[in-house]
């Protein structure tokens, strides 16, 4: 195994040019581990550590432009305010060890469905920045994910950054496991409200070959927010539109039975999950929206 040790991105990118099967390398906390167990044996290992931009992050107006290797105890304590779901999976990443090290583009490079991040980064509508000595593109997290970890990256492409939506409505993130962190999760969901848009996105984690949205259940919840007149109304959701969006989450479930759970338990898990991050998400806006009104 050979080691690449670029200097700068632009060393990285010619690097990755050449040698296409060079595997990157930043916190290491994920392909150490299949190394280590020798369940990979890449033939060129590229470590990115010197490259201080990846490490770094920009709030604009309306999203976070968050360097690939910005790591997870960074977003906990400088992002929870724009990224509150992010922040939250965060938070259940590992141990802090490995919260200190590991960032959000090793789980996108990565790519297993099992990784913490992606459940927020797709309720939140994120984009990846990829980029080559070709030039530089913007991928949609919907069109990211294209099997068992793997990713829509061209063979001579490196994550720079993930671009986010900053949050203009409550968001939450759930997980199960035997602990709350220290585990790949058995399973976990994500959920982020959009006043802006009135619409509702989800992430699901671990309970499908590929990290996904349960797009049937976001399109029956945007649908019954929108004829109940919920958003400017604040009302409570009702119970049984409460249980239609968890057993449309349950179904856009396909996992499979393994060490940590059966596929039964897994889909079970996500409709209690999708049940009760909807309730706190919702609580939230009306506590919200009450509060902005009766400042008013």
């Amino acid at each position: 195994m050979d080691f690449l040790r670029p200097a700068s991105w632009e060393e990285a990118l010619a690097a990755k040019a050449e040698h296409p099967t060079a595997v990157p390398i930043a916190g290491g906390t994920d392909v150490m581990v299949e190394i280590n167990f020798d369940h990979r044996r890449p033939e060129y290992l590229m470590d990115l550590g010197r490259i201080a931009d990846l490490t770094e992050w920009e709030v604009g107006a309306d999203s976070v432009r968050l360097g690939a290797s910005v790591p997870y105890s960074r977003i906990m304590e400088h992002l929870r305010a724009e990224l509150p779901g992010l922040a939250l999976a965060s938070h259940t990443v590992a141990s802090p060890q490995i919260r200190n090290r590991g960032g959000v583009g090793g789980n996108l490079g990565t790519a297993s469905p099992a990784g913490d991040a992606h459940p927020a980064l797709l309720a939140a509508g994120a984009e990846v920045e990829a980029e080559s000595v070709r030039g530089t593109r913007r991928i949609p997290i919907d069109a990211f994910y294209t099997g068992v970890k793997r990713n829509a990256l061209e063979p001579d492409e490196l994550i720079r950054a993930v671009h986010v939506r900053r949050a203009e409505g409550p968001q939450q993130f759930s997980k199960v496991g035997t602990r709350n962190a220290m585990v790949i999760a058995v399973c976990a969901f994500g959920l982020a409200l959009h006043p802006g848009t009135r619409t509702v996105r989800t992430g699901i984690g671990s309970a499908a070959p590929t990290p996904i949205r349960a797009t049937a259940a976001e399109e029956f919840l945007n649908a019954a927010l929108e004829e109940g007149g919920f958003w400017d109304n604040g009302r409570v959701v009702t119970p049984s539109a409460a249980k239609q969006f968890a057993d449309l989450c349950a179904a856009a479930c396909n996992p499979i039975d393994d060490v940590r759970g059966t596929a039964d338990y897994r889909r079970h898990a996500v409709g209690v999950m999708a049940r009760r991050t909807l309730t706190w998400t919702w609580e939230s806006y009306r506590g919200a929206r009450h509060t902005t009104e009766g400042a008013a």
